[in-house]
């Protein structure tokens, strides 16, 4: 998936052409002003499957956290604690 180069003024011309391409390919459209990179856009599908993998990686850090400062819990209190939530 190679991101596409628009130029800010074209996408305010051909907005709906870029939004077309963006669905057809999801491939990132990198929106630049004066040659640099300004903003990034994505079709909806990707930006939730990426907001998806940072909040699984976000708690797989929190875990690793918990476990680093003694954090846990021996398997029956582990077990005991679940069976609140299956009532």
């Amino acid at each position: 998936m190679i991101p596409r180069l628009v130029p800010i003024t074209d996408l305010k011309r051909n907005g709906g052409k870029v939004l077309d391409a963006l669905r057809q390919d999801r491939s990132p459209v990198i929106i630049t002003e004066h040659g640099r990179a300004a903003a990034v856009l994505l079709d909806v599908a990707s930006y939730e499957a990426i907001t998806r993998r940072f909040e699984i990686l976000q708690g797989i850090a929190e875990g690793e956290r918990d476990i680093a400062e003694g954090r846990t819990l021996s398997w029956e209190e582990a077990k005991a604690g679940l069976g609140k939530w299956r009532r």
